[in-house]
């Protein structure tokens, strides 16, 4: 027989997160026997607990399991009340899947937090056999002896804090950003997928976008620290500082769903959104005006907002800056910032090289997000305008992120798209670079925990894209997905478009070897490199390949202008 009621997962969140701007607790639990427990009782419980009026909703259905979640959040409350801890902020919410409810609230000791979880998870079991009132002392009295445990140890750091957030340019942003700092004169320390920086020296190698990465982060002692905030630390452990000076969300869309209880684009924005929470009451929210999800994250953001967008008119830019915010764009070709009537230039377009002379959409936007946020800092607009000019895509300090080459007569781009968007900004690049007559040669690859859509669609559009697709295994990052249905599910994204036939290479290397040697001279050769990244960046260095400048990169945008123009 199915429990009545089972912990699906208990979460002690250690920092600020999706349910509340402090550290707090998740339990989520199944509630089987609450989807089919007769009405009288479900009706009879509620009014017992403190909830008079409840519609029940018939057995099975959604409404029963709204109401479900409604009668553990006042059983969460009332075992607090029982405790003496008096009224216990709580949220509630149905699961990620049907059968399974949510309850959230803030801790003060782990381990007294830790207890009335277990009490409710207990209480909710007993409430459909037991006496309400008797089930509610005896679990205040079990959490009452409860040993406390320790606090919380999030940091609320004394010095400027630039969080960054979002799907895609991420790590390519917070690099700008320390840059920029670096460039003011002042000591960074910054946090990333890549690992944990102070100024240009690595402390610690790997995926740090979360609470650890924080925490590394500042033990480093910096003027001013970048954390790159991602979803995963988020939802897993909560945000790594009590509040930031600066929040920046980049975008938001399709990537990592169906994981951690995160099954669509909006419940993804609503994680995201997070970073906007914590920002001091007197610092500035950084936010993409040209994303919907991510425009309107100003309404429950707690600081001050500051728009980027790539169009100087957008409507929401107007009505920031009546409203006393600010917003930054591009203006007749030179980056600029406003601030109620008045416009501030900083730099021609042209002259930030990681916008590839003004080409690449997505890069500009990332641009504009760190100035934005540099300037929000404090640091000076002179300041900001060097670190635009003087930061490049070289695989030193922005490895994997479009970075350019020639070899053999062809143009080479090293790209870690990775989902959707990213294929989307890395072919805009591949047709903007490709020299009028010649053909575009692409090589993809990604990981396994994205959904069929997902793989499909990155598929799509790289098809789309190319004149020769091929696809390159990333085994390291199948993630519990078989490699044969990865390939599959590329294939079918890819024969969508057009495109049947696709070759497949074993690795990122072989790709780029093979894709090279099938080129012809004056071509452009893309490569999705991810697990041997540095791999090719060492094969590419004993053939000589040139990495190719800010220089080299605009004579090329504007041998191309008569087939596309920059922004």
């Amino acid at each position: 027989m199915a429990e009545a009621v089972r912990t699906a997962e208990l979460r002690v969140l250690e920092g600020p997160n999706l349910y509340f701007p402090r550290p707090a607790v998740k339990l989520m639990l199944e509630v089987g026997g609450w989807l089919r427990a007769s009405d009288d009782r479900v009706q009879e419980v509620a009014e017992q607990v403190g909830i008079p009026r409840l519609e029940p909703g018939t057995a099975g259905s959604d409404q029963r399991l709204r109401a479900t979640a409604r009668i553990a959040v006042q059983l969460t409350r009332r075992i607090a009340e029982a405790v003496g801890t008096g009224r216990l902020a709580v949220r509630g919410r149905p699961g990620p899947e049907f059968g399974h409810v949510v309850i959230a609230f803030p801790w003060r000791r782990r381990g007294a937090a830790e207890a009335l979880a277990e009490a409710v998870a207990t209480g909710m079991s007993a409430l459909l056999r037991r006496s309400p009132k008797r089930v509610i002392a005896e679990l205040g009295r079990t959490v009452a002896t409860a040993e406390p445990g320790p606090p919380p140890t999030v940091p609320d750091p004394d010095v400027p804090v630039i969080q960054v957030s979002g799907t895609n340019g991420k790590t390519t942003t917070t690099r700008l950003i320390a840059h920029i700092v670096m460039t003011a004169g002042k000591r960074v320390a910054f946090s990333s997928t890549d690992g944990v920086y102070r100024n240009d020296r690595m402390v610690k190698k790997g995926d740090y976008s979360g609470f650890a990465g924080a925490s590394t982060a500042l033990a480093q002692h910096p003027d001013v620290a970048v954390l790159e905030t991602a979803r995963g630390g988020i939802l897993l452990r909560g945000i790594g500082v009590a509040h930031n000076d600066v929040a920046v969300v980049t975008n938001v869309s399709a990537d990592h769903l169906h994981l951690h209880g995160i099954s669509t684009v909006d419940q993804l924005a609503e994680v995201k959104a997070t970073v906007t929470r914590i920002t001091r009451p007197d610092g500035w929210v950084v936010l993409n005006a040209d994303d919907p999800r991510v425009l309107a994250m100003r309404r429950t953001a707690s600081g001050r907002p500051w728009l980027f967008s790539l169009d100087p008119r957008h409507p929401a830019i107007r009505e920031t800056l009546g409203g006393g915010g600010r917003a930054i764009s591009v203006l007749d070709g030179t980056i600029a910032w406003m601030e109620d009537s008045s416009v501030h230039p900083l730099v021609e377009l042209d002259r930030v090289p990681v916008t590839l002379a003004g080409l690449s959409r997505m890069y500009t936007q990332n641009a504009l997000a760190a100035a934005a946020a540099a300037l929000a800092a404090g640091l000076s607009p002179r300041a900001v305008a060097k670190g635009l000019r003087t930061f490049v895509l070289d695989p030193q300090k922005n490895p994997g992120r479009t970075n350019l080459f020639r070899l053999d007569r062809r143009l080479l781009v090293l790209d870690y798209a990775h989902n959707e968007a990213g294929m989307d900004g890395l072919v805009e690049i591949l047709q903007g670079l490709r020299p009028p007559g010649r053909e575009i040669w692409l090589a993809i690859g990604t990981a396994g925990d994205r959904t069929d859509d997902i793989l499909q669609g990155f598929a799509v559009r790289a098809a789309l894209g190319s004149d020769h697709l091929a696809i390159a295994e990333l085994k390291k990052y199948l993630r519990g997905r078989p490699r044969e249905d990865v390939i599959a599910q590329l294939r079918q994204g890819a024969a969508r478009a057009g495109k049947h036939d696709v070759p497949v290479y074993v690795d990122e290397l072989r790709a780029l070897r093979g894709m090279l040697a099938a080129s012809s001279p004056g071509d452009v050769v893309g490569i999705t490199a991810l697990a041997q990244r540095a791999q090719a960046f060492r094969w590419l260095r004993t053939r000589d390949a040139k990495l190719l400048g800010p220089a080299d990169v605009r004579r090329l945008v504007r041998a191309s202008a008569g087939k596309r123009r920059p922004i």
